[in-house]
């Protein structure tokens, strides 16, 4: 069953959000949406003329950060806190072409210690053909530091009730 990911900073008391991932009102992001599958955090997106590379290919680095931000909510969401990227290992598989439309983003959990966290991620055509693989390493910040000094609210806070 999937289910809707609610952004919880998009209402948060501190302004200054602008994630270029996630934030819907920077202009120049990629203004993410994200949906839990099972154990999976998922996304779909539509690349534009701007994120082109090679012409009508999407830029390698748009894929690392399309990759890098759906794994960091699964961090958020599955971990239930925040932490930063220490590593990301990218596999480009096959071009992605602007003009083939809506791409789809998946993410799983692989490993966590209390400190660590390991997340997969793929990018998929719209066919569904696997264009790119990740692997994301990431520090792991304890929950009371999350909330006091990131603004983490809760995993709570990205599910809607109901």
């Amino acid at each position: 069953m999937i289910k809707k990911i609610t952004n919880p900073y998009i209402t948060s008391p501190r302004r200054g959000y602008n994630c270029f991932g996630c934030s819907p009102t920077n202009e120049k992001g990629l203004q993410l949406k994200f949906e839990l599958d099972g154990e999976e955090v998922i996304a779909k997106w539509n690349p534009q003329r701007w994120t082109e590379g090679f012409r009508n290919v999407l830029h390698g680095g748009i894929q690392a950060a399309l990759l890098d931000e759906l794994c960091s909510w699964v961090v958020q969401t599955l971990c239930k806190t925040v932490g930063v990227t220490t590593s990301m290992e990218i596999s480009y598989r096959k071009a992605v072409l602007l003009s083939d439309g809506e791409i789809t983003l998946r993410a799983r959990l692989i490993e966590q210690t209390s400190r660590m966290a390991i997340v997969e991620g793929k990018l998929l055509s719209s066919d569904g053909t696997v264009c790119a693989t990740s692997k994301c390493r990431f520090f792991l910040f304890p929950l009371e530091k999350a909330m006091t000094e990131f603004d983490y609210p809760g995993v709570d806070a990205f599910f809607e009730e109901g």
